[in-house]
């Protein structure tokens, strides 16, 4: 049996539960990976014991994570067409969408570096870089950003295109294959080749080879793959139909919105926590990647979902598309309740994993705390994104970005931080996500009743 066969028999005839399972647990995996690398930065950085590195670090993570908005542009507004296109049968349209979607992400990835290279001293300022950290933040932004911007998104853009056409596990690797080896080469780089004071930029050079290793392998499985799935690397059937463009761009656009101002949100947090010290900065930036544990999981639960779901809407079985939304909601919610349970009664032994300064883990611990009791209701809000992302519902799935950060969460921060000071920033998540739990379900169940027939109750 072939491989395209066996994605067939993934999305139209294996039970859900097992289905979901095939698509998911890869990407769930590689979900984890990253965020063992990332979290790889700072915890190598807090060995140093110096909060000003971390803190470096802490202030890079939003202009970073801008690369996975402009990968989403690409990986979620091609993908989710090519699975839908696939479950109409049009794969040659399908193989033109995700050329298309390869050659523009990499063009937007170079713009990204150009703008990172021209502008990164007043970028960093803004963020709030002081005196003392803004040497380390611009050596780890210069590889991460200005040199590593292209890998980085490539290989987000090329893992999601691989999952649109069911080869979670190939995609599942590569991002793998990227996490162990900056976990690999950070101490590598930090503690052995360069000199002391110079761990930020060993970070930085680890991550952004091992980004660059992960490319050469997506590339290279896309290739052998291409007699037996739709993805195509180089243009050879001419530009997808300006139908076909649209789609793309209009669940691409609110994708990567919505995950722009998810980084929007944490840029606001650390600017305002910069009025406060350095050691709150530091103490937040661990809180902010120690709480992705249960998140990323949530997100590779709803990656591997969306396949499943846009193939089943496309091809018309709706019930087998309800029950896919379904039990990915169940298991994002039981992964959620086990990790607030965790949070909090190891927050202060999770701290001390990053760093030893007693202070940093005292204020963290705290932060850590409060934030991991939003987990819930964060899964929520972007399994319902997700899936109108998956239908091709951009508009909708835009609405609830906006809603949940630019009239909830994000003003809400300004609010508590001026009512009760530093614990506002980091109880904002919760309350907002309450607010927009209940807004999103308002919206999600008209979407039913006015598309009865297309979502069955």
């Amino acid at each position: 049996m072939t491989k395209a066969v066996d994605n067939k028999t993934v999305f139209e005839s294996m039970p859900v539960p097992r289905a979901l399972a095939t698509l998911a647990v890869p990407t769930i995996i590689g979900q984890l990976i990253v965020l063992i690398y990332s979290l790889a930065d700072t915890f190598f950085i807090g060995r140093t014991g110096d909060p000003r590195m971390v803190a470096a670090a802490s202030l890079i993570l939003p202009v970073f994570n801008i690369c996975i908005p402009i990968s989403n542009l690409f990986s979620t507004g091609g993908g989710t067409l090519i699975s839908r296109l696939l479950g109409k049968g049009e794969t040659d349209e399908a193989s033109r969408v995700s050329s298309f979607s390869f050659i523009a992400a990499a063009a937007a990835a170079l713009l990204y570096s150009a703008f990172m290279l021209i502008f990164m001293n007043p970028v960093l300022k803004t963020l709030g870089a002081s005196s003392d950290t803004i040497q380390f933040a611009k050596q780890y932004a210069f590889c991460v950003l200005v040199i590593g911007a292209l890998p980085t998104i490539w290989q987000m853009t090329m893992a999601g295109l691989l999952r649109s056409v069911g080869c979670a596990r190939q995609a599942g690797i590569g991002v793998s294959l990227g996490g162990i080896l900056n976990i690999a080469l950070d101490p590598l780089f930090m503690f052995v080749i360069l000199p002391r004071g110079m761990e930020t930029l060993g970070a930085g050079l680890a991550t952004m080879l091992s980004n660059v290793a992960a490319c050469i392998y997506f590339l290279a499985v896309i290739r052998s793959l291409k007699s037996r799935t739709a993805l195509r690397l180089i243009p050879h059937k001419g530009l997808p139909s300006r139908s076909s463009l649209i789609k793309v761009f209009s669940v691409g656009i609110p994708s990567a919105v919505a995950t722009l101002l998810f980084d929007i949100d944490y840029i606001v947090i650390d600017k305002l926590m910069t009025g406060y010290g350095d050691i709150p900065l530091a103490a937040v930036g661990i809180v902010l990647k120690a709480e992705r544990l249960p998140l990323n999981v949530g997100i590779g639960l709803c990656q591997g979902m969306i396949p499943l779901v846009a193939y089943n809407y496309s091809s018309g079985n709706h019930e087998r598309m309800k029950r896919a939304l379904d039990d990915t909601r169940i298991a994002g919610l039981a992964v959620a309740a086990v990790s607030v349970a965790l949070y909090l009664i190891f927050a202060p032994q999770i701290m001390r994993l990053f760093i030893s300064d007693a202070e940093t883990v005292r204020i963290g611990t705290g932060f850590l705390r409060h934030r991991c009791v939003a987990t819930p209701f964060m899964f929520l809000c972007f399994h319902l994104v997700y899936f109108f992302q998956a239908v091709g519902r951009g508009k909708i799935s835009l609405a609830l970005a906006v809603i949940r950060w630019a009239v909830f969460n994000i003003p809400m921060l300004f609010i508590l931080n001026a009512i009760i000071g530093m614990r506002g920033l980091v109880l904002t998540q919760m309350i907002a996500d309450i607010f927009t739990v209940i807004v999103s379900y308002i919206i999600y169940f008209r979407f039913r009743r006015m598309y009865a027939s297309v979502i069955s109750p």
